[in-house]
């Protein structure tokens, strides 16, 4: 089987997250994409990072009635900080009749020579890139197997969503309304 891997803190997981995960996977050969919920990405602060386990919590409730989207926990249980060549070639071990992609950001994707063993990751696994709001397409490394995908853009971000939770905002139409739910009754983010 064919399966996207979209990485993240998912801090906290929303629409934006689910929209691109079902457009990918709805318009390439992939049968499943699954968010792996990182605990540590090296690239990023970890301040305002919720427990863990909270996260994946957060993001099964958001794919729980959707059967080709899954979340793991697969980097909770590999050393930290968390890299993704890691994580790809434990998944290449533990599951071989799966083919994995990643999927990320024309943000991310730019960004790439800043990752651990970043040619080799290239090199190795196909890539779906998919455009970020105020980002420029750019342009594929050399010996990638990269596409470019045009999925639809969404302005929104978890960052807008904490600063919302902080200034009692409402998230409706933002998050899932079962993630709002168990954001509202435990709490988070405030």
């Amino acid at each position: 089987m064919r399966i996207g891997l979209f990485f993240g803190s998912f801090n906290p997981v929303h629409h934006g997250h689910l929209i691109i995960c079902n457009f990918v996977r709805q318009t390439t050969d992939l049968q499943q994409v699954w968010f792996v919920v990182s605990p540590h990405n090296p690239l990023k602060e970890t301040g305002t990072l919720l427990n863990d386990y909270h996260r994946l919590e957060l993001v099964r409730l958001a794919t729980k009635d959707e059967p080709h989207l899954r979340a793991i926990d697969i980097e909770f249980h590999l050393p930290r900080p968390s890299y993704t060549i890691n994580t790809l070639i434990y998944l290449n071990e533990k599951y071989p009749e799966h083919e994995f992609t990643i999927i990320m950001g024309s943000d991310s994707y730019s960004n790439l020579p800043k990752w651990k063993n970043f040619e080799a990751l290239i090199k190795n696994w196909d890539i779906y890139v998919y455009n970020r709001p105020g980002i420029n397409q750019p342009q594929p490394y050399p010996k990638s197997k990269t596409h470019f995908l045009k999925a639809p853009l969404l302005e929104l971000s978890a960052t807008h969503i904490r600063k919302s939770i902080m200034e009692g905002k409402s998230i409706r139409y933002l998050v899932p309304d079962s993630v709002m739910e168990e954001i509202e009754k435990n709490g988070y983010y405030k």
